[in-house]
């Protein structure tokens, strides 16, 4: 199987999940640069630095994603660095400098994921308006254009509605295309995925509903004449001995839950898909417990033994999963874990003979 796996840079406090339970986990730079270097080593192709710039869920400080994902590149020869970004709060013509600049520094290895917000909070306390959940995407798609264009063009002009460019350079443009991932579950950035971007990420979910939403990006696809993004889905990871003591550990991660943290997370992300004209998209169902992971990632199901984590990415596989994005309560040593068990053990693995055999009847 050729899956790739990425995992969450733990460029924020706080850990990957919001609870009292305790990690072996550090925001620090020393630690994240150790961190990427050990995955490099035992197989991730991927690291996803996460913008957070106010404290939330626990997150109260941040190491900036841009910088962070940068340097360490600087640091890895292998690695794939993927920086978060948030139109609204940047400016498509710096940003295509930086990424530019980041290519040239990691040769090639630098990729941007485009975030259309969530957290209102982080929007109307910087002076910044905030659009209807549509327009944010509208204004991604914009944002995303307005990039290729810098990068393509000697000369880039663009009159849209979030952007007027006039006879814009980029120089040096990248020597690699960067490519772009972006994340949502909603119909908007399912059709925005489609046009627009080179990677779909989605929240944790069931086999199911995650085959459901790879199918539409796929129909949009087909709509629009071009390719599909290829597609990554986030899960939070659990491995152990017994299936019983992995699922021990989700239940003290759950029942060790900071309550006021998930809650206001819970309120935050109604400007999610809650928000979306339809009411579907990222959280628009999540409950409590699936809120503690705060992108559903214990829905994604790698909790329990080697060979049931396993069994289970052969089934995402099947749906159209190409990455894995993986989190741990404690990086310290379930992320090496993970690259010296988990990772081989998939590329050993055959993929199932028929997709349909991945989603029970």
């Amino acid at each position: 199987m050729d899956t790739t796996f990425a995992y969450w840079v733990p460029n924020v406090s706080g850990g990957l999940v919001i609870t009292d339970w305790p990690m072996k986990t550090d925001w620090k730079w020393p630690f994240n640069k150790e961190i990427a270097q050990t995955a490099e080593e035992i197989g991730f192709e991927y690291a996803l630095a996460q913008a957070r710039f106010f404290g939330s869920y626990n997150a109260e400080k941040q190491l900036e994603a841009l910088s962070v994902a940068n340097a360490l590149a600087s640091h890895t020869e292998k690695l794939r660095l993927i920086g978060a970004v948030h139109p609204g709060q940047w400016k498509p013509g710096p940003i295509a400098n930086f990424v530019s600049t980041a290519d040239h520094i990691s040769n090639g290895r630098f990729h941007l994921n485009v975030v259309s917000g969530w957290f209102k909070g982080e929007y109307t306390r910087f002076g910044e308006p905030w659009l209807a959940h549509d327009e944010r995407y509208e204004r991604s798609e914009e944002f995303i254009e307005v990039l290729k264009g810098l990068w393509t063009e000697d000369l880039f002009s663009y009159d849209g509605r979030f952007y007027q460019i006039d006879e814009a350079p980029c120089e040096p443009t990248p020597e690699t295309p960067p490519d772009i991932f972006q994340g949502g579950n909603s119909k908007r950035a399912r059709r925005m995925a489609a046009r627009a971007s080179d990677w779909f990420f989605i929240n944790g979910g069931s086999l199911e509903d995650l085959k459901g939403i790879i199918d539409d990006v796929n129909g949009y696809a087909r709509e629009f004449g071009v390719e599909p993004p290829k597609i990554g889905v986030n899960s939070f990871v659990i491995v152990r001995d017994t299936e019983a003591e992995a699922k021990q550990v989700l239940e003290n991660i759950i029942e060790h839950a900071t309550e006021e943290a998930v809650e206001g997370f819970k309120e935050q992300v109604k400007q999610a898909g809650q928000a979306s004209p339809e009411g579907e998209g990222m959280w628009d169902d999540s409950d409590f417990e699936d809120l503690v992971q705060y992108n559903d990632g214990f829905r994604t199901g790698l909790i329990g033994t080697k060979e049931q984590v396993v069994e289970r990415i052969r089934r995402l596989d099947a749906i159209g999963v190409d990455l894995v994005l993986t989190g741990f309560l404690h990086y310290e040593d379930e992320l090496p874990h993970f690259g010296e068990e988990i990772i081989p053990a998939v590329r050993e693995a055959e993929p199932l003979d028929r997709p349909e055999e991945a989603v029970p009847a």
